[in-house]
């Protein structure tokens, strides 16, 4: 079985059509695959399409018939390269959208577990609680702001201090 008929047909491993499909990453390793195949095939063709081209050329006038029948192939290479890069222009767009919907899948999973951790590190607090939290460190800066003033203020030997 060739490897486009595989995947469409699902030629899968039993691990992923008992879950019900297969895993982005099997996705993605499938994608690659057919890309990579694709390319190869790609390739050939312009090899090929490359190779009747010289084959018309060197038949030119000499050999109207052989020359206009390797162009005639070469205008068939030509269709199916044409074929394929279209086939692998949207395999790459479904590659893609495969892998931004793994990606926003994976930060919607931690953005899930850092809302549970804000719940349970907020699970102890208590408003009333931070408000007269704050409340006392607001006074204890002002009197160490006081404490500070009053220190570094000079002192005023044999002024009067109004008391």
């Amino acid at each position: 079985m060739s490897k486009i008929s595989k995947f469409f047909k699902g030629g899968g491993s039993a691990a992923s059509k008992g879950r019900g499909g297969p895993s982005p990453q099997e996705a993605l390793a499938r994608l690659r695959e057919t890309e990579e195949m694709l390319s190869k095939k790609q390739e050939y063709l312009e090899t090929r399409i490359e190779r009747e081209l010289a084959a018309a050329r060197q038949h030119g006038t000499k050999n109207k018939r052989a020359a206009l029948q390797a162009l005639k192939r070469k205008k068939r290479y030509e269709k199916q390269l044409s074929q394929i890069d279209g086939t692998l222009s949207t395999i790459e767009f479904q590659r893609e959208a495969l892998e931004n919907s793994h990606t926003n899948t994976e930060v919607l999973k931690n953005m899930g577990y850092a809302a549970q951790a804000m719940k349970k590190v907020h699970e102890n607090m208590d408003l009333n609680k931070i408000d007269d939290l704050m409340q006392d460190i607001t006074e204890q800066q002002d009197v160490a702001q006081e404490i500070s003033d009053a220190i570094s203020n000079r002192a005023a030997f044999g002024e009067e201090f109004d008391e």
